[in-house]
């Protein structure tokens, strides 16, 4: 079994916010705390330590409290840029990654797919999940790649993917024994995954008065 000790968790608010108008997405509040506070503080519970990965505003991320790592690929290169600078910095044989605009989602996320990671001997480990605004109990699965377990032994893998110009999640976790693990069960929360990409979404999140 894979222990939570031996799990970076990585919150992912590097983005350029482009469907937030610009914003740094991970700043943006969600009943008065910043979105990244939110995923940082669902996924500490889970691992044994965290980074937060941002290209902008260093100093706001790094007062919530734990190490902040940047893109090493420059240029906003996607959620991939996020992964390397996470694995550069990890020192723990597994790193997990997380949206930073994606609050709810599940707190045995880690849990889950360490065991699935560890049955079925992967490398890689992702959820599918219900997605979409339609997304409920029975809607059907979708991958949500930017929820990641990963061996930090693929650092190089990585760099010599995102080298070549490639920016996809799913073409470069193919190339790797990948488990793919349903968060559908009895219980799961179907909404768990949604994102909060535009502030209209971030509206839907907010608490209500």
């Amino acid at each position: 079994m894979i222990s939570p000790t031996d799990i970076t968790g990585l919150v992912l608010a590097g983005g350029q916010g482009t469907r937030m108008g610009g914003a740094d997405k991970g700043l943006q509040l969600l009943g008065g705390m910043p979105l990244a506070w939110h995923a940082l503080h669902r996924l500490q519970p889970q691992v044994g330590n965290v980074l937060i990965n941002a290209n902008r505003n260093r100093a706001a991320y790094e007062a919530l409290g734990v190490p902040v790592c940047e893109d090493t690929v420059p240029g906003f290169a996607g959620p991939l840029a996020g992964f390397l600078a996470g694995l550069t910095q990890c020192r723990t044989p597994w790193l997990l990654t997380v949206p930073c605009d994606t609050p709810l989602f599940p707190a045995d996320l880690a849990v889950r797919l360490a065991t699935a990671a560890a049955e079925q001997q992967a490398d890689i480990a992702l959820p599918l999940a219900p997605g979409g605004d339609d997304a409920s109990a029975g809607a059907p699965l979708r991958p949500q790649p930017v929820f990641c377990l990963l061996r930090t032994s693929l650092h190089d893998s990585l760099a010599h993917y995102m080298a070549g110009g490639g920016r996809k999640v799913g073409s470069w976790a193919a190339q790797h024994r990948c488990a793919r693990v349903p968060f559908n069960q009895p219980g799961d929360d179907p909404h768990a995954f949604f994102n909060a990409n535009t502030l209209d979404e971030l509206r839907q999140l907010q608490p209500s008065a």
